[in-house]
Order: structure tokens, then C-alpha cells, then sequence
């Protein structure tokens, strides 16, 4: 993830499918598609809602801040780095828990149809 203060704008880089080699216990995130629109995620194990950034996030709209999240299945593909997929602008909806926070996004526009299935660890 990435704060531009300048631009008001959080991106967030999320893998979807991490593997214990590529990624230590700490950061192994639960981010995943809970339909075409909302988007589990969960925060760096160090920020709780009293930080300030987890303050910008649920208050992102009314200080005008953006939230933009790109996703890819796998950390590599074919021994290549993979490809971030744009899902678009994102807002807050809700959040449970601390260290890390889980955050409930609302993405502005439906995800492409064929990426729901790959983000969705519920469907099989």
C-alpha cells in the first residue's frame, strides 16, 4: 500500500493467494472478494483504529481521501512477477477488529465478472 499525500489517495497492492515462502505469518492478510462489490481487507498487523491511518481510511470521505485497490492472484506467475488488476476506487463501509483491522471496501464499479470467482476464497 501506498499513501500520495499529494493526491489524497491510498493505493492499496493486494495478492490474493499468499504462499508461506513468499510472505512471513504476519503478513499473511485475508483479502479477498466477498461479492462483484465489497472487498475484505485487512490492515498491517501494527494499525489499530485509533492510528492515523486507519483514521484516514474510515474517514477517507469526508477528508476527501481516495481509496484505489489493485489485485492479482499469485505474487508470480510462470516465474515472472504477476500483473496488478485495477478493481477502482473504493469506499469505506465498516471494520472489526485491531492489529490488523479488517475493512469492509465498496468498490464504485462491479469487478470484472471473470475476476470474481479468483478473489472469492468462499466460491468453488
Amino acid at each position: 500500500m501506498k499513501y500520495f499525500e499529494d493526491k489524497k489517495t491510498d493505493i492499496f497492492f493486494i495478492t490474493l493467494n499468499k504462499s508461506d515462502k513468499d510472505f512471513s505469518p504476519s503478513t499473511l492478510y485475508e483479502d479477498y472478494a466477498m461479492n462483484e462489490r465489497l472487498f475484505h481487507w485487512q490492515t498491517q498487523s501494527r494499525i489499530s483504529e485509533q492510528t492515523s491511518t486507519a483514521q484516514r481510511y474510515i474517514n477517507h470521505k469526508k477528508t476527501g481521501n481516495r481509496i484505489a485497490l489493485f489485485v492479482r492472484e499469485y505474487k508470480e506467475e510462470n516465474n515472472y512477477t504477476a500483473s496488478f488488476v485495477f478493481l477502482g476506487e473504493a469506499e469505506y463501509v465498516r471494520h472489526e477488529g485491531s492489529k490488523p483491522m479488517s475493512i469492509i471496501w465498496r468498490l464504485k464499479e462491479d469487478m470484472p465478472a471473470a475476476l470474481v470467482p479468483v478473489a472469492n476464497k468462499v466460491i468453488v
